[in-house]
């Protein structure tokens, strides 16, 4: 297991473009963030250092399920009859289920370093919130969980995790904040999004004196935390005595995905691998990349966070009830973004009747049943492979699998059952919701 997180800020071919602060429009400060989080996660956003030690006590917590498991997908291979090369590393056997603790750990260790007593969250599609839960625990913090009211609903058992943990969960919009209020009063029936959970778990923290805030994905120093990803799976496949042409994953905030190939990009940039190719899959309902301009948003809906330089669809926008809730984001890590901008990364939109299939096909050939996030890499992939068996290319392909789907079944039965609805980006929202973009 790496014992130090890759940061790839300092290695970057153009800086990254400054966080704003919302009110004055002017770079962010450390202190300007010292209300929403610890300072030694402060320092990681900001770091000029090119590694970072991961903390013995962090290390300790990781041990027990890492180093994940990379696997070569045979069986998926011969079913596809593709000369392709398919592996992939499986984040799915944490307690937590996926990706997310490997920052929820993290996070938790340097909250309770300076004394954090209480941290405020959101989730989508629980991952996030339940690994949280766990960290917390771990740690002795007390948590609350603000919780995508459609995820909510479709995925109970997440908050069975979250509460089975000691976090207490609650569907958002909540009537526990003003931005749920005010969106409450405005749509009742609102399903929720990221954003609005983001609204409503910062005020809760700045409300108080004993929370701090933490988000699991999208900032630099999340992104950090999960490039132990990539740096295992480094080690694991120069075991195999192989290494990626095509990399794949999935995109929401862009965590798990970054967490993979960020520690790749070292080649890419250096020119040791300068065709690599990097693609980043996200839902056809929510296409932040795909669709979105380039330009300064904020994180949330009430427009309470830092302006960040990151494609985005407007903070204003509520995407579709798709069961990728994980996926279900108006913007993008800002790494991803600029990387993107700067032709390093791809960006591809899938529906979801057509990534359930892949899921499908992967589950009955490599036997997992994979959270609704990653089928969007799975599709990709499936499509890369198929493409090698056209061309006769006998390419290496690795997909950054997120974490399982134990805790959606209710999709894979509406799916199975051909009641799995489709969902068609609603162009009429994005006019509206571009038009709420701050001005900068």
């Amino acid at each position: 297991m790496p014992t130090r997180w890759y940061n790839i800020l300092p290695d970057l071919p153009e800086p990254l473009p400054p966080v704003l602060h919302p009110g004055t429009k002017q770079p962010v400060t450390p202190d300007d963030l010292a209300p929403l989080f610890p300072m030694g996660l402060i320092m990681q956003e900001f770091s000029p250092e090119r590694y970072i030690e991961i903390p013995e006590e962090v290390q300790v917590i990781y041990r027990t399920w890492r180093p994940t498991i990379l696997y070569r997908a045979h069986r998926l291979e011969k079913h596809l009859d593709t000369p392709a090369k398919i592996f992939y590393k499986y984040e799915g056997t944490s307690q937590a289920g996926s990706h997310k603790l490997n920052t929820a750990v993290a996070q938790a260790y340097y909250n309770k370093m300076e004394g954090t007593r209480r941290i405020a969250t959101e989730t989508g599609a629980g991952q996030w919130g339940s690994a949280l839960a766990m960290g917390c625990r771990f740690f002795d913090i007390e948590l609350k969980v603000y919780m995508v009211r459609i995820s909510y609903n479709q995925k109970p058992y997440r908050r069975v995790m979250m509460e089975a943990w000691g976090a207490h969960c609650v569907p958002s919009p909540s009537p526990d904040t003003k931005a749920g209020r005010d969106m409450l009063a405005k749509d009742p029936d609102c399903p929720g999004s990221l954003g609005l959970a983001i609204s409503e778990a910062v005020e809760d923290a700045a409300l108080r004196d004993d929370t701090h805030y933490s988000l699991g994905s999208v900032l630099n120093h999340v992104l950090l935390h999960q490039t132990i990803i990539g740096e295992e799976t480094r080690l694991q496949m120069e075991i195999a005595d192989a290494y990626p042409d095509i990399i794949v994953g999935c995109m929401g905030g862009g965590s798990n995905f970054a967490g993979q190939f960020i520690p790749w990009m070292r080649d890419k940039l250096s020119g040791a691998k300068p065709d690599l190719q990097i693609i980043g899959v996200e839902p056809a309902s929510c296409p932040t990349l795909t669709r979105g301009p380039y330009a300064y948003d904020f994180g949330d809906v009430a427009g309470l966070t830092p302006l960040l330089k990151m494609y985005t669809l407007g903070h204003g926008f509520i995407p579709p009830p798709v069961h990728a809730g994980g996926l279900r984001y108006h913007g993008m890590a800002p790494i991803i973004c600029h990387l993107h901008k700067l032709g390093l990364v791809e960006a591809r939109a899938e529906h979801q009747l057509a990534t359930f299939k892949a899921g499908i096909t992967f589950a009955r050939t490599e036997g997992i049943l994979s959270a609704p996030e990653p089928m969007h890499a799975i599709k990709v992939v499936i499509d890369e492979a198929l493409k090698c068996r056209e061309s006769g290319e006998a390419k290496t392909i690795l997909l950054a699998h997120s974490g399982h789907g134990h805790v959606d079944l209710g999709a894979y039965e509406a799916y199975l059952s051909g009641k799995l609805e489709d969902y068609a980006f609603p162009e009429d929202k994005l006019k509206e919701s571009l038009a709420e973009l701050p001005e900068v």
